[in-house]
């Protein structure tokens, strides 16, 4: 998984006031919740705040990330867990960081990559990718950049779902049957399938 280095203050307003405060002044209100715990059992959360141009970089990627975050001098190692967008505006409303150890699993979305050209897409038939991340559970040394998969061995109507994936020291906690991708039939697979049919019956 690739690093990337983001820098915050520490805020001490809160609250939707506190909040709208900040994004008047062009920063993002930011949560950081780490390892440490309350009475309750319940995660401490650290405010602060960064600048768009800050995060720029590690919201506006198609990769992942794990995150050196720096607040008022003090690094964490972390990750990215919850961006809300503004509905109209799109911009970047609050993040959610959560500190990670190197002894203690986390959960990301991680890309899937498809390689190789499907049996299935060979006779006439569309690849469509479904899901675009799947949900990995491991240390997070252990999580990949990307999930690949092959899909040369697939048929016209096969798919590749979760349950399908095999990763040494990975858990995936997407639904088991959720489908990854598939091979639909097209016209004109369904063309080539009927004159096979006709050559078989000539015989």
């Amino acid at each position: 998984m690739k690093s990337i280095d983001v820098k915050g203050t520490a805020r001490n307003e809160f609250g939707k006031k506190g909040a709208k405060a900040l994004r008047k002044q062009n920063l993002i209100p930011c949560n950081l919740y780490g390892v440490e715990r309350d009475e309750k059992g319940l995660p401490v959360a650290k405010a602060f705040s960064v600048t768009n141009e800050e995060v720029r970089n590690l919201v506006y990627s198609p990769d992942i990330f794990s995150v050196n975050l720096t607040i008022d001098g003090t690094t964490v190692l972390a990750v990215m867990r919850e961006i809300q967008f503004h509905p109209v505006k799109d911009n970047i409303l609050h993040i959610d960081f959560y500190q990670i150890t190197e002894d203690k699993p986390i959960v990301m979305e991680v890309p899937v990559k498809l390689n190789g050209l499907a049996a299935g897409v060979k006779a006439g038939g569309k690849l469509e990718q479904i899901m675009r991340r799947v949900k990995a559970k491991a240390l997070y040394t252990a999580i990949p950049e990307k999930i690949e998969i092959d899909v040369t061995p697939l048929t016209i109507g096969k798919s590749f779902k979760v349950c399908d994936l095999k990763v040494d020291g990975i858990e995936f906690t997407s639904p088991k049957e959720a489908v990854i991708c598939t091979v639909m039939s097209t016209r004109s697979a369904a063309a080539n399938a009927g004159a096979a049919e006709g050559e078989e019956a000539a015989e």
